[in-house]
């Protein structure tokens, strides 16, 4: 090739070049999960073509395409990535949930293509110890421990096998300015063991709610809660907590009961918590009651949830956590 031709292409290749280098050198835009999610709050639509839709892919980008750029540390030279444990021991799970790995899934991807955090997905208990061992005891070669994540997310159901030990060292995890983020039936678990009820906030009470309920947004002041309406309607299969208090805890979104039957179910005098946040020692919690179904975890505002969630419970942003009694909805009669 001679001539203007061959100078056109040498021209064409530097801009390319060029214009590489500047898209390097642009800085991160904020991470926005809700922002390409397939459906909103009200309504609840299904997304277009399956569960796996791209709910939380900055500008669309698909796996891989965003800020993750794998594990360690953040795209453009940014400071290391936090790291979160994602635990789901379901062995003596009761009604075992279907969308437990969905919801695994969702947590990876927002930390991924946010580039904020790193997920290790683990469904066996033995890693829940600063030294965690292998089944003929010996020390495990590598991997997730309590010694070295930073947060825990956890849809553990009903009798989770930890011994003496490992509940001790969970709790001092925590304790130590740790965090930690149960989901639905997160709240069943370990039913035995007082501890961890005081831990996390509250206890399982059944599901004497479920399908379509009107959700009021306590706390819209909360990094997890402040994208959410004063009131929005949601369908969900609703946990009823027991052995909470409204002064140890901050009570960010419970379900409207106005015009619910009475039902000797309802054992809470009107009030029916869904979300809370807490602090443990130095450590943060958060309980949030959505979602029982896979599709449901789908929706922009759920991932927005515990986008912010996991933020909050890693360090990444501050609020808080301010106990208060149920205030009246609006223009309720005083």
């Amino acid at each position: 090739m001679r001539g203007p031709a061959k100078t056109r292409l040498g021209a064409t290749s530097l801009a390319v070049v060029i214009c590489g280098v500047l898209a390097l050198a642009q800085p991160p835009q904020p991470f926005d999960a809700l922002k390409a999610a397939p459906s909103t709050v009200e309504g609840q639509q299904q997304p277009p073509a399956g569960r796996g839709a791209p709910g939380a892919a900055p500008d669309a980008q698909g796996r891989g395409q965003g800020r993750g750029q794998g594990r360690g540390g953040r795209a453009g030279g940014g400071p290391a990535r936090k790291r979160v444990l994602a635990w789901a021991d379901t062995r003596n799970g009761v009604a075992q949930h279907e969308s437990v790995g969905h919801a695994l899934a969702i947590i990876e991807r927002l930390g991924y293509e946010s580039g904020m955090w790193d997920t290790f997905i683990r469904t066996d208990s033995n890693i829940i110890a600063a030294a965690p061992k292998r089944t003929d005891g010996s020390p495990a070669s590598g991997g997730p421990s309590l010694s070295n994540v930073d947060a825990i997310f956890f849809m553990g159901h009903r009798e989770v096998p930890l011994d003496d030990a490992q509940k001790a060292e969970l709790l001092q995890f925590v304790r130590d300015g740790h965090g930690f983020v149960a989901a639905h039936v997160g709240l069943t678990a370990l039913e035995s063991w007082p501890e961890f009820g005081d831990m996390l906030g509250g206890r399982f009470d059944q599901h004497p709610i479920v399908g379509a309920g009107t959700i009021v947004n306590e706390s819209p002041n909360f990094p997890a809660t402040k994208h959410f309406p004063a009131t929005f309607a949601f369908n969900d299969e609703f946990y009823q907590p027991k052995d909470l208090s409204r002064d140890k805890v901050e009570v960010l979104l419970r379900l409207d009961l106005t015009g619910v039957p009475a039902n000797p179910a309802l054992h809470l005098n009107g009030d029916y918590p869904l979300a809370w946040a807490k602090t443990y020692g130095k450590g943060r919690v958060f309980f949030g009651s959505f979602a029982h179904a896979a599709e449901t975890w789908d929706l922009r505002a759920v991932q927005q949830m515990y986008f912010e969630a996991m933020r909050w419970a890693l360090g990444l942003t501050d609020a808080t956590p301010s106990p208060h009694p149920m205030p009246p909805l609006a223009g309720a009669p005083k």
